[in-house]
């Protein structure tokens, strides 16, 4: 049976909210605002992770290491198509992966820590793949909506505003944003606080300790510096269709350069666009967005994208299959554990 949003009740999409806002909050906290018992937070929380309904995880800043995100269409004969997109998938350093085009292409995002994994991927590796027919790479130049765990405005109704006020309080102001982080290396107690991260954003001092080799006050304060420098910042994978969002799809887009930076600061505020960029190549603007069906794309694209001035042209690439989110491997809709 398909997901259905029934399955899911008004405290669970409440819970899910509070995750999006404040992802490593203690559960009381989240228990005060829905004005429910810890316990039954604590009881759903595992419910909703153990169903793949939702998932904290982190992401590393490549920019922070003097690297940068890269944007990758591969198309591929439609035989090798979900192969390579779950080889992709298992790469650390891949996120994003969706086949689209008909079945004949792949697209994902890259963010090796390094120029050198970035070149094997992209010139040897992919170029060697036999179902791979060609490659088409665009840097990151500016992100207009990323780095924040509430990218997603499907839940932005679920909690009034004074709930959403005590949460963003939690984690010391109004909006999650990802400060500029100079470039440095990580030395191997931090990554391997990250790493950990990667797996459960929700890690526990103890967990995160016993990671890095450290004491629990070393990792809590190593965790602080981390985050608050920008060198890497908490997401939350959320099954969308679990809560009726069906469709989902990219759109690349042009610009002219006087009007890029207006054009996708509107893009941003359109609720349903979970990602906005300025990026490299014949496209220079480009969106992820997820909508209920094919016709709330459909209004999407003609009376909120349409009616943004500046945009030129406009490629819409529905997704027929997402096969990995910011750190989780999706299967059958659902986040993998």
């Amino acid at each position: 049976m398909s997901v259905e949003s029934a399955t899911l009740d008004v405290l669970d999409r409440a819970l899910v909210r509070c995750l999006q806002l404040a992802p490593r909050a203690a559960f009381s906290l989240y228990a005060a605002v829905l004005d429910t018992s810890e316990q039954t937070v604590a009881r759903r929380y595992r419910r909703l992770r153990g169903e793949g309904v939702v998932r904290v995880t982190a992401v590393l800043s490549t920019e922070a290491l003097g690297q940068s995100n890269w944007v990758v269409r591969i198309q591929c004969k439609p035989s090798g198509t979900a192969a390579l997109a779950q080889a992709l998938a298992k790469r650390a350093d891949v996120g994003w992966v969706s086949i689209s085009g008909g079945a004949a292409e792949v697209v994902c995002v890259v963010r090796s820590r390094t120029a050198q994994a970035r070149e094997d991927l992209l010139l040897e590796r992919l170029a060697q793949t036999a179902p791979v027919l060609g490659v088409t790479a665009a840097m990151t130049l500016h992100p207009f909506l990323a780095g924040r765990a509430d990218d997603w405005a499907g839940l932005e109704h679920e909690l009034t505003p004074d709930q959403e006020r005590r949460l963003r309080a939690s984690v010391g102001g109004d909006e999650q944003t990802v400060a500029p982080a100079a470039v440095t290396q990580l030395d191997p107690g931090d990554q391997a606080i990250l790493d950990r991260l990667v797996i459960d954003g929700r890690s526990t001092y103890a967990q995160l300790a016993a990671a890095g080799g450290m004491t629990e006050g070393r990792a809590a304060r190593r965790l602080h510096v981390l985050l608050d420098r920008g060198l890497a910042h908490l997401d939350v994978d959320i099954s969308a269709e679990a809560f009726g969002w069906g469709v989902s799809a990219q759109l690349w887009m042009t610009a002219a350069p006087a009007d890029l930076e207006a054009c996708g600061q509107a893009l941003a505020r359109i609720p349903g666009v979970t990602f906005a960029a300025a990026i490299t190549g014949p496209h220079n603007l480009m969106a992820a967005v997820v909508c209920r069906d094919h016709e709330d794309l459909y209004r999407l694209v003609t009376q909120q994208v349409g009616a943004v001035p500046g945009i030129a042209t406009l490629e819409v690439s529905p997704r027929m299959r997402t096969v990995k989110q910011a750190g989780a491997l999706v299967e059958r809709s659902r986040l993998a554990n």
